[in-house]
């Protein structure tokens, strides 16, 4: 058995769904639990992908942790 994705248009998901119930010894269809608990679940991944991408290939600009904090301590330190 395979685990697809499928999206549908919807005006055609009555249809789908009318297939799916004539040939359901053969098709399951169950909600992604990810979905259910994040709708924008794979949007995220697939941005996070990209972000660890553009990492690896030092295309996405990184600051060394001691840095990083120091800028923090400063830009705290002009609040006050």
């Amino acid at each position: 058995m395979q685990t697809l994705s499928v999206e549908i248009q919807d005006d055609y998901l009555q249809s789908f769904l009318e297939y799916v119930k004539q040939n359901s010894s053969k098709i399951s269809i169950s909600k992604d639990k990810n979905l259910a608990y994040d709708p924008y679940f794979y949007e995220r991944q697939k941005e996070l992908q990209q972000d660890l991408e553009d990492i690896d290939s030092g295309k996405a600009e990184m600051i060394e942790h001691n840095e990083l904090w120091a800028n923090l301590h400063n830009r705290l330190q002009t609040i006050k």
